[in-house]
């Protein structure tokens, strides 16, 4: 049992998915800071101005319902979800263009091939 273990867990797939949350976690790390640090406070600091808060714990409901923090978390989910889009937009395009360069060179070997073969058998 212990081998299949050994053999399970030195897999190339389970190292690689390891080393992708890992990556994955810190990346996620860097997206929150820069939303929750950078981004958040720009786009509400004309807001809060206006409702003469300093802080989005400020607003609250009746004195309890904390509304602020769960507005902070709706408009961290849409920018997170925003650049992963732009992001997967990227890849994809780069993977197009990837795909396109090697379907002409592909094309352009099939009639180098043709013209090869017609050559041979001329001569």
């Amino acid at each position: 049992m212990i081998s299949e273990f050994k053999t399970f867990a030195m897999k190339g797939n389970v190292i690689d998915l390891a080393i992708g949350v890992i990556i994955g976690s810190a990346f996620g790390k860097i997206v929150n800071s820069f939303i929750e640090d950078v981004l958040t406070p720009l786009l509400l600091k004309p807001a809060l101005d206006a409702a003469h808060l300093n802080n989005l714990n400020e607003l609250t409901l009746f004195g309890t319902v904390k509304y602020g923090l769960f507005l902070s978390a709706v408009i961290n989910f849409i920018i997170v979800a925003f650049v992963l889009f732009m992001i997967i937009k990227g890849v994809n395009a780069a993977k197009k263009k990837q795909e396109v360069s090697a379907s002409v060179s592909t094309t352009q070997e099939q009639l180098l091939t043709e013209i090869r073969d017609l050559l041979k058998k001329s001569n």
